[in-house]
């Protein structure tokens, strides 16, 4: 990855870990429009990275459901 595509991701990440804390989604846009202010293309990576880190996170959540969803139905039931 580029250096700004390293930065903002490196930014997604702490966002998204600031927002999992505080549940405020507004944070993302203050960010950005903090970045915005010096360098448009830095905003836009960074929105990009929070829209694809969040994209990674639902399907994570989706595969851990779809594997535990597998397992029970592969566990024998009791006094098979």
């Amino acid at each position: 990855m580029s250096l700004t595509e390293d930065i903002a991701d490196e930014l997604a990440l702490e966002s998204l870990k600031i927002i999992d804390a505080t549940g405020d989604d507004a944070f993302v846009k203050r960010v950005a429009d903090a970045i915005g202010g010096s360098s448009q293309t830095m905003e836009e990576a960074y929105l990009t990275a929070v829209r694809v880190r969040r994209a990674e996170q639902r399907a994570r959540a989706l595969l851990g459901q779809l594997a535990r969803d597998i397992a029970a139905t592969d566990t024998p039931a009791a006094g098979e």
